[in-house]
């Protein structure tokens, strides 16, 4: 028998992936055409962080999504974004076959993540007389088998062996420039906690550890940089907020404080109803932004 928390579980994570499919469903063309050309390529804290996005937010997002990944800060070019977006071109004009683009298809997804194979062996009418059409490709010793199980021009991934799948994974990440998890671990929480009159007090919390500063002379310094949005049910923002919070501790201060929090308290007053309390925070001393979404009820 499934016991009353996991059953809790399970509906706590069904509900939260409906309410991301709906925020995807909502995007605008451009949003969703963003998402749709990074898919193999962004994780799913940032898919998350995106969807929840102000909509004047995200090509911003999308900009330093990309700087996070080229190879080279220093030059004008992003390499690896040039390279990505060329072997979708390529993708689209090497598997024509099928009714998705080219390079939805496996072997497209593939020849994006890995690269042009070592070499490359095709079976239009199969390895043998009954069999159906077949492409081996090769990656220096390594073979990974794709198989047109309908004879329709779409091949279909078929690994020999749970070892492939692994080395494919593998080979995945080795090409993804792997974005630094040491910047970028700024995190909060956000309360409201409503008074007596219907006041409300917006409580945004960081934690000093997440907080990424620069030292300065003999002080180690940053600034918090806090934008907050409402937005009422018929999605009409009536009320926003914007203010840097500048921090300059010693190290020793720090020391004493780096379990605690820094504590952000910000005044609403709105009329009764439902809302959406939408909060944008960034550490400018090293970039570092995220977003939250809050139900509130006043």
């Amino acid at each position: 028998m499934i016991r009353k928390p996991v059953i809790l579980l399970l509906a706590s994570l069904l509900f939260w992936s409906c309410a991301t499919y709906q925020l995807e469903k909502s995007l605008d063309p451009d949003s969703r055409d963003f998402l749709s050309k990074v898919r193999y390529l962004i994780t799913k804290e940032e898919r998350k962080i995106f969807v929840n996005l102000p909509a004047s937010e995200r090509p911003k997002f999308s900009d330093e999504f990309w700087k996070k990944r080229d190879p080279n800060p220093d030059t004008e070019e992003n390499e690896f974004k040039e390279q990505y977006f060329q072997r979708i071109e390529e993708a689209n004009r090497l598997f024509s076959e099928g009714e998705e683009p080219g390079w939805l298809q496996d072997r497209g997804r593939i020849y994006i993540l890995l690269g042009p194979p070592t070499n490359r062996e095709t079976f239009p009418r199969g390895v043998t007389f009954y069999d159906k059409p077949t492409e081996i490709w090769y990656y220096n010793f390594f073979p990974i088998v794709f198989i047109d199980q309908f004879w329709n021009g779409h091949y279909k991934l078929d690994p020999d062996s749970p070892e492939q799948l692994a080395e494919i994974m593998r080979a995945q990440m080795e090409w993804k420039p792997q974005v630094s998890s040491e910047k970028g671990l700024l995190d909060c929480t956000l309360d409201v906690k409503k008074s007596v009159r219907g006041e409300a007090l917006i409580r945004v919390s960081v934690p000093y550890k997440k907080i990424w500063m620069k030292a300065e002379d003999k002080s180690l310094r940053t600034s918090l940089s806090v934008s907050l949005e409402v937005r009422d049910s018929s999605n009409t923002k009536v009320w926003e907020y914007e203010k840097d919070y500048p921090i300059s501790l010693t190290e020793e201060q720090l020391e004493k404080i780096v379990e605690d929090d820094y504590m952000i308290e910000v005044p609403l007053s709105l009329k009764s109803g439902d809302y959406m309390l939408i909060l944008a925070l960034t550490n400018t001393s090293d970039g570092a932004r995220i977003y939250k979404r809050f139900q509130v009820n006043l």
